[in-house]
Order: C-alpha cells, then structure tokens, then sequence
C-alpha cells in the first residue's frame, strides 16, 4: 500500500502544482500584471512548489533528510537525468544569458548552501538569507529584461473569471499540502520496511518523483525537436530550489543537515554543476552535445548507485 500512496501523493502534487500556476497566472492577468513579471515569479515559484511542500511537509514531521534530500537529489536530477536524457535525443541549446549569468549564480548559491551548513543546521537567519538572495535574482532578472523589451507592452488577457482562478489555487493549496503528506508518509515507511535511511530516500525517490514531470515534458519535447526547455531552464530551477523551498522552508522550523549531505551529497551536487560548466566552455558554445548529456547522465548513475551500495 506504501507504494501506491506514493504514486497517488506524487499524482496530488503534480496535478496541484499545474493549478497552482494557472490559477495565479489568472489571478495576475486579472490584476494586469505584465506576462514577464508572471513568468518570473508566479509560474517559476509555482512549479517549485511540490518541491516545497514536500521539503517543509518532511521537515515538520521530523525528517529533515528527507526535506534536504529532496532539494540535493532534484537539483542533481535536473543536470545528471533531465539534461542528460533530452541531449542525448537532442541537443540542448545554451543561450548567453545560462552561461554567464545563470550558471555563475547556481553555483554561488550551491557553494552558499554548504558554508551555511557547516555548522549541520539552516537556521531561521540561513533561510532569511535565501529568501533575500532569491527576491534580489528575480528583480536582477526583471530589470535585465525590461532592457530588452518593454515590460508594460505585453499583458495577457484573462481566459477565467476571478472567482475560478482564485478557487483553482485553493484547490490547489490543500492538494499540494495533503499530497506532500502522503508522499512523505509513504516514503518514511518505505526507508523503514527496507532498512534504507530517509537520506537515500529523499536523494532518489523523492526527487525523482518530483522532477518525473520536467522529465516527461523534455523528452517529448526533444523527440518532436521542440525544445522549450533549456539550460537555462534547469539552472533555473536549480537555483529556485535552493533559494525559495530550502529558504522558506528553514524560516518555517529549521533543518537538520545530515553530515553526510554535507560531506556527499552537496559536493556531489556541486561536481555535477562542475562538470556542466566543462560541457559548455567556450561560454560562446551553442548546444551542449549528446557526448557531453552521455557524461552528464554517467554522472548521475553512479551517484545513485553509490548511495545503495554504500550508503553513507
């Protein structure tokens, strides 16, 4: 039954997490706010919130290797699984703006979030950090757009009334909630009738099911050679799931950060982005080639199963 309350929790949070964003996206195209502006906050926050409500869901029931687990192991997920896959069906474009600012950004944020958890906890004041990390990025991002293109210029028309948009996202509130609560509970139960600790756990199966979505979208994507996910997509996200689910859910109750997260887990999350910065020099390369998605994805299998064959 653990398994099946994983799928329908996973199927919950899904689902929920697509509401959550059409719903707000409606709700700001009723209030006129400009399309950029909702695609930098509402529709990239949105889709890190399963993420979210997992991490805060798990820290709150007293599994924090399960909530920081889930962030390492997604953001591992992105470059070594997603990236990996779509390139070696097509290969990834990479725009100016993923390598030199994106990236140079991921990577401050991932090396911030292991001096932060030196001391084996993220604190109140750590997730304070985040957060003003996280609005400074996005007003960063606004303001570099708005240098290319009027901001004001494009605004969408709202396709649902206000009633439903608003009722969309709270539907959309308690399934993320009572989905994140199933996901975790069914997978305490899992680590524990398999001896496999909350750790491993949130660095596999929670993650992968959280970004099972990403991947599907991609692979479809790459197979029909319409790529609308890119890499800066995945930095991106990367980026929003330190900074937004780790930041937010810190200043919520403060997390426990297993040593060998720290030790492992994070330097391993930071070899992968090490190792996607050598897939796109020159910073003038145009795709990442299926060569360089075959070394990402390598990457990620052995990480994975260095974690179920020495579980540290």
């Amino acid at each position: 039954m653990n398994y099946l309350f994983l799928i329908i929790g996973l199927t919950i949070l899904v689902f929920s997490g697509n509401l959550l964003v059409k719903g707000g996206v409606q709700i700001a195209n009723h209030l006129r706010i400009p399309k950029l502006v909702v695609g930098l906050t509402i529709v990239s926050i949105g889709t890190s919130a399963p993420e979210l409500f997992v991490s805060l869901g798990a820290a709150l029931n007293g599994s924090p290797d399960l909530s920081v687990g889930n962030v390492i192991g997604s953001n591992i997920a992105n470059i070594g699984l997603i990236l990996g896959i779509t390139t070696l069906i097509l290969p990834m474009p990479i725009s100016p703006e993923s390598s030199k600012i994106n990236y140079p950004f991921m990577m401050g944020v991932s090396l911030l979030l292991w001096i932060l958890a030196l001391d084996l906890k993220l604190s109140l004041w750590d997730g304070f950090i985040f957060v003003v990390l996280l609005v400074g990025y996005i007003t960063f991002l606004i303001l570099r757009a708005k240098k290319k293109k009027n901001i004001h210029e494009i605004i969408e028309q709202a396709s649902l009334p206000i009633w439903r948009a608003i009722l969309y996202v709270l539907i959309a509130t308690f399934g993320l909630y009572y989905g994140a609560e199933l996901l975790v509970s069914s997978a305490q139960s899992i680590a524990l009738s398999f001896g496999v600790s909350e750790r491993v756990i949130g660095l596999t199966v929670l993650a992968f099911g959280t970004s099972v979505p990403e991947l599907a979208t991609s692979i479809i994507a790459a197979f029909k050679k319409q790529m609308d996910i890119s890499v800066g997509n995945i930095l991106g996200s990367n980026i929003f799931n330190i900074l937004s689910v780790l930041g937010i859910t810190s200043i919520v109750t403060p997390i426990n950060v297993n040593d060998s997260i720290l030790n492992f887990d994070i330097f391993f999350m930071i070899g992968i982005s090490v190792l996607l910065f050598l897939t796109i020099i020159p910073l003038s390369k145009a795709y990442i080639n299926r060569f360089e998605g075959f070394l990402l994805l390598s990457f990620y299998i052995v990480y994975v199963g260095l974690l179920f064959i020495q579980p540290i």
